[in-house]
């Protein structure tokens, strides 16, 4: 039986020396056992510097964590040096104290907001996050809560905690409509690709300090995986993904798949599939 030993431009080479095809040779415990040693390569400290991760990880605070992450993720499309940059400058806005901040600031001090911007993300996004965070975190200690409503321990996946969530974040008067566009929901069968990249940060717990598992009453296994550009073309190319769009069900599709590998924490190959794509290039 050949043993995987490492992955080429477009194939897979085993020990036996044959060069052979992904598509046409690759069974389930080869691909397993590839994915698995690509975790373990990417799955470490040392991927935290270049990441947008990076942020969170300055922080100690429960609450500021949670803030920063979640807004961090919302803002993580473009080159990721741009998007570490941008999150620095939106957090230095708020003396790096963001739940602090959230709390206890006037309406002069949201003034300096008035020309944040990334991409699509303006002002008028800034300030409504701020206003949903500030109501959010006087009625609740952990943003946790937000994700739990509706959602049934025996479901299994977010699905629902994500459509509740969409609800309550916008759920404040005279929410800007323009703001929608930022925060995915499976009720419009978008892949929410940024926010389960959020709850894959907070909910996964193993022992490798990348992501940080503050969150214990959502099971990683009720994880989706975030299929981005990267992973999504990863996962194609090994076999993983079968619907020709990106949506929801393409999301749930591949995180079925990956269930296959490990029931319990699915979503931890999400660092095998980012990693071939972003750092070896490994696409169709």
């Amino acid at each position: 039986m050949t043993t995987l030993l490492r992955q080429g431009n477009n194939s897979i080479f085993y020990n036996d020396g044959m060069h052979m095809s992904v598509k046409d040779t690759l069974n389930i415990t080869d691909l397993k056992s590839f994915l698995d040693d690509k975790v373990e390569e990417y799955n470490r400290p040392g991927f935290i510097s270049n990441d947008p991760i990076s942020i969170p990880h300055g922080y100690t605070k429960k609450q500021d964590i949670e803030i920063t992450a979640f807004w961090t993720a919302v803002l993580a499309w473009g080159q990721r040096i741009t998007v570490i940059n941008k999150c620095r400058e939106l957090f230095t806005l708020m003396d790096n104290a963001p739940h602090d901040f959230i709390l206890n600031h006037t309406e002069k001090d949201l003034k300096s907001f008035e020309q944040f911007k990334h991409r699509t993300f303006n002002a008028t996004d800034t300030l409504y996050f701020v206003a949903f965070f500030r109501w959010f975190y006087e009625r609740h200690d952990s943003l946790e809560e937000a994700f739990l409503r509706g959602l049934d321990p025996k479901d299994e996946t977010m699905e629902k905690g994500l459509i509740n969530f969409h609800r309550l974040f916008f759920s404040l008067p005279d929410f800007p409509g323009r703001t929608r566009k930022h925060i995915a929901t499976p009720e419009r069968k978008a892949a929410c690709k940024r926010i389960n990249m959020f709850l894959r940060w907070m909910v996964r717990q193993d022992d490798r300090g990348v992501d940080f598992g503050l969150w214990t009453k959502i099971r990683p296994s009720q994880l989706v995986c975030p299929c981005d550009l990267h992973v999504d073309r990863v996962a194609r190319r090994l076999g993983l993904i079968s619907r020709k769009q990106t949506d929801w069900l393409t999301a749930l599709e591949l995180t079925g798949n990956l269930r296959k590998f490990d029931p319990d924490d699915p979503v931890k190959y999400d660092f095998a599939l980012f990693g071939l794509g972003i750092e070896e290039r490994y696409s169709v």
